[in-house]
């Protein structure tokens, strides 16, 4: 089996009806792409092809290793099994069920490409909740998606969603579901574990011991028990037994300061490495205020690399040819540091994630 590093990368094509495979097709044209794939559509890929500029061509390939034979500049499609015939017709700008069902089968036969050793990591174009939702698919996201493909013995590997630019990394406890339920979901064993799970990744991304600081919950992280009691009851015990264990974990701080104090900018060196959130909007809205453009999502404690762009479908530009693919090619070269196996330092992860790009990006519906 060919070392990591020298196998192709996998990248699943997206909702057809949205912006994904236009970016992949950017990315495509550009010296970076090197070996990698689209699982997917090739209809749609070539339609992406001629909306995004000049000729580009598109090659069905059977195996993953026949990207080896195959110019640069070239789209090479493996074919995912299951997907409708008509997927053309699902229009363009619009949840379809035809193009949740064929992202779907796009994420599958990308898992099963990459645990069978055939390659190095996936990066996947964005989805749309409501499209798998129209299909049947019974995941709310890919997360969630990946996490049950990754299965051993019938048994998932407990995940994270972290979000990450060159100025600031969060890490999920919660993720896609109600806000209601997800204030159940915070608990003791939930958050010492995501802790644990950040403080590898950012081993993993060359920090030696990594500044975790942890977000409240509630107002002002609950102002000793008056607007809540989650922080004395679940979230600072959890943070002592992750110090217990050597983590470098703080907290619980307010979340309406804490990611200002978290980011490195110019003049202003962030005071953590990383944020642990709560609840998705807690963690995710502070990280693409500074630019969707500019972000990539990497799934942590899969058995395998999954890196994607910090957007949605963005069905208001689909079709148009304006998407950004900034984003998408961060993640790229970030999947691929990560699957070679080689550290990354603080200077390398920072130039594998997007500096800020133009404002007609790839805006998220």
């Amino acid at each position: 089996m060919a070392s990591a590093s020298a196998l192709p990368l996998a990248v699943t094509m997206g909702d057809a009806c949205g912006i994904g495979p236009e970016i992949v097709a950017k990315w495509f044209r550009s010296d970076e792409a090197g070996a990698a794939f689209v699982v997917g559509d090739v209809g749609v890929l070539r339609r992406a092809a001629a909306v995004t500029g000049a000729m580009l061509p598109v090659a069905a390939i059977e195996r993953a290793a026949d990207v080896a034979a195959l110019p640069p500049r070239c789209i090479p499609v493996l074919q995912a099994d299951g997907i409708a015939a008509d997927l053309l017709d699902a229009p363009v700008g619009r949840v379809d069920a035809r193009a949740g069902a064929a992202a779907a089968r796009s994420i599958e036969r990308a898992v099963a490409l990459v645990r069978a050793g055939e390659a190095s990591a996936i990066v996947t174009a964005p989805i749309h909740k409501e499209a798998f939702a129209a299909a049947g698919v019974a995941y709310p996201g890919h997360t969630e998606m990946l996490q049950a493909l990754a299965a051993v013995g019938g048994k998932s590997p407990p995940v994270r969603m972290m979000l990450a630019n060159e100025e600031l990394k969060t890490v999920l406890v919660t993720i896609h579901m109600a806000l209601r339920r997800a204030l159940d979901a915070v608990t003791f064993d939930a958050v010492v574990e995501t802790i644990r799970i950040a403080d590898a990744a950012l081993r993993r991304l060359d920090a030696a011991r990594p500044r975790i600081a942890v977000a409240g919950l509630n107002p002002h992280a609950g102002e000793g028990g008056l607007f809540g009691d989650e922080e004395l009851r679940i979230i600072a015990p959890a943070i002592a037994a992750a110090r217990g264990e050597g983590i470098d974990a703080s907290g619980p701080y307010a979340p309406d300061t804490v990611f200002m104090r978290a980011r490195d900018a110019a003049g202003h060196p962030g005071e953590f490495d990383v944020v642990v959130a709560m609840t998705h909007d807690h963690g995710l809205i502070p990280v693409k205020y500074l630019g969707v453009e500019r972000g990539v999502n990497v799934t942590l404690g899969l058995p395998f690399v999954r890196t994607s762009p910090d957007h949605g479908t963005a069905f208001d530009i689909a079709g148009t040819g304006r998407a950004d693919p900034s984003s998408f090619a961060a993640a790229a070269r970030l999947a691929r540091a990560l699957a070679s196996g080689a550290a990354v330092s603080g200077a390398s992860a920072s130039r594998a994630l997007p500096a800020a790009s133009s404002p007609a990006a790839s805006r998220a519906p």
